[in-house]
């Protein structure tokens, strides 16, 4: 399957994208999550194009090919939103299908509350709305327990080091250990080292967490669009217990769960998160 790279000037920053399929197809958008980039998609991606979309994948700001910004407030949700509603305004003049996973599911999220006039549907993957995501950190200790590494990414420098040390062993071992076995090759995790080792890439990643606290964005607002909830229920890093409360916060919503899968449900069970996607979006 043939990909085109490129890339957009958006929001005073460059943004590198994979783009697949026919140009005049509809626009399916696919947001990765954290530690990822584009490749996180790649199951996706041939699927969809042989649908007949045009699939449209960007590395989000930080990670990979795409800027870096030094400042840690360049990363809150007001930047990483308008980032997306320029590229998908350069890239077709009607609205998008928004798939979002993790830190990229964050982003959907908020895309649906400040820019719905933009998306056409919303479906996210193992990401709660954000404000339930609040109210579950400040309520539930599993929860926070579980979202630890949040907090140690608010030091300088050591997580930078601690995930280099060993050719990144503690950041490879955060995925593969957290997924079900064979959900990540030896040749694919290559692939995801070679985008952690770019330039400023690891702190840019972390300064996604780092800005967490400054955001300013009211997140607490209804979602209008029509939005599919997909979550994997041995995720060991969020709680199963915030996908309904969520999808409650959605006037036209559905939930699925996938008992058998993790947090890495699209690598994991590639096969049937197509098919959710695409049942709900045809």
């Amino acid at each position: 399957m043939e990909t085109r790279d490129k890339y957009y000037s958006v929001n005073g920053i460059r943004l590198h994208v994979v783009e697949a399929g026919d140009p005049e197809g509809e626009v399916l958008l696919f947001l990765h999550g954290f530690p990822e980039f584009w490749y996180g998609w790649r199951k996706q991606i041939p699927f969809f194009v042989a649908k007949g979309y045009r699939v449209v994948v960007p590395d989000q700001r930080g990670y990979n090919l795409s800027s870096k910004p030094p400042d840690v407030k360049a990363y809150t949700l007001s930047h990483l939103t308008a980032d997306i509603a320029a590229l998908i305004q350069q890239v077709i003049a009607r609205k998008v299908y928004l798939v979002g996973h993790d830190w990229g599911g964050a982003v959907a999220w908020t895309m649906a509350q400040y820019y719905p006039g933009l998306l056409e549907k919303l479906i996210i993957l193992n990401m709660p709305h954000l404000k339930v995501m609040h109210h579950e950190l400040r309520t539930n200790p599993t929860q926070f327990l579980r979202s630890w590494y949040a907090g140690f990414f608010q030091i300088p420098v050591l997580p930078e080091a601690f995930s280099r040390v060993f050719n990144f062993k503690v950041l490879e071992r955060s995925v593969t250990l957290s997924a079900k076995a064979g959900a990540f090759s030896e040749a694919e995790i290559a692939r995801y080292k070679a985008a952690w080792q770019q330039p400023q890439a690891l702190t840019a990643m972390i300064n996604w967490y780092r800005a967490y606290k400054y955001n300013k964005l009211d997140v607490t607002r209804e979602v209008t669009v029509p939005t599919l909830l997909i979550w994997g229920m041995k995720d060991t890093f969020l709680n199963h217990t915030m996908a309904q409360p969520s999808i409650e916060k959605c006037t036209d919503g559905q939930l699925k769960f996938m008992y058998d899968a993790t947090h890495w449900l699209h690598h994991e069970k590639p096969d049937e998160v197509n098919r959710l996607i695409l049942d709900f979006i045809s």
